[in-house]
């Protein structure tokens, strides 16, 4: 996803960014038909710490090259200081990667920790369906770009820990389970939603077909997730889904393939 500055200006609201990124989200999906959204999970490469972390950021730079719009980094076992320097990692990449080709659409996410979001500048974040909300989440990125009022307790962000904003405005996906969870996200401005778990999940029973259709009638993207294989991505689409989301899909294959034949 390219991150596009608001065509209200540098005084447009969060809402008004917001609805613009939305808005470019949905007429990417038309052009390109399908957005792509990478949830990692370096747990499952073999090795020791040091060989798994490396080959995540591979993996990463790989889907970058590739074209995926999004990457979200679910590394929800590390301790705060590790993922903040993971995190830092996968930034620095995808910066360098945007630097040598001025097309480059990927955004990169941090799972749930909006702090961390903002101390090493990610595009977004995204939030479990139990997390704060998007409206809140706006609300802690213009206070760590320094909006907030002297004696906030986003003081420390400004004096010079945290970002300085870019984007403007963050890109925030939300985790959904239901129609009705969607349209909230919708509601608090999420930047789109993510509908699991369509086929199967761990511990989980899959939603179907007829559960994401019903999502799909919210007014932000919705992408699904959950045992999406190239067999079965299609039929994602026809329910009215924005796109798809998955992790072993582009973790385990080759991710250039995969989005040729997602988008062929």
């Amino acid at each position: 996803m390219v991150v596009i500055p608001s065509a209200a200006g540098a005084n447009a609201t969060a809402t008004e960014e917001s609805a613009l990124d939305r808005l470019c989200i949905k007429l990417h999906a038309m052009t390109d038909g399908c957005l792509l959204y990478y949830i990692t999970d370096r747990t499952v490469f073999p090795g020791d710490e040091p060989s798994r972390r490396r080959r995540l950021l591979e993996k990463i730079s790989e889907a970058a090259r590739a074209g995926v719009d999004y990457i979200q980094l679910r590394e929800k076992d590390l301790a705060t200081r590790d993922l903040e320097s993971l995190a830092r990692e996968a930034v620095r990449i995808v910066a360098q990667l945007r630097t040598e080709n001025r097309e480059l659409r990927t955004a990169l996410l941090i799972n749930s920790r909006t702090d961390v979001a903002l101390a090493v500048q990610a595009d977004g974040v995204h939030l479990r369906s139990t997390d704060i909300s998007p409206q809140d989440v706006r609300t802690i990125w213009q206070c760590g770009a320094g909006s907030c009022g002297a004696g906030t307790p986003f003081d420390k962000l400004r004096a010079g820990s945290a970002r300085q904003l870019s984007p403007q405005s963050p890109l925030i996906a939300v985790s959904c389970h239901s129609a009705e969870e969607a349209t909230q996200a919708a509601t608090q401005e999420a930047t789109f939603a993510v509908f699991a778990p369509v086929f199967e999940k761990k511990g989980a029973n899959p939603t179907g077909m007829v559960a994401l259709r019903e999502a799909c009638a919210a007014t932000i993207p919705v992408l699904a997730l959950g045992g999406i294989t190239l067999a079965n991505a299609r039929s994602c689409l026809a329910a009215g889904a924005a796109g798809i989301a998955a992790i072993r899909l582009f973790q385990e294959n080759d991710i250039a393939a995969v989005v040729k034949q997602l988008r062929g």
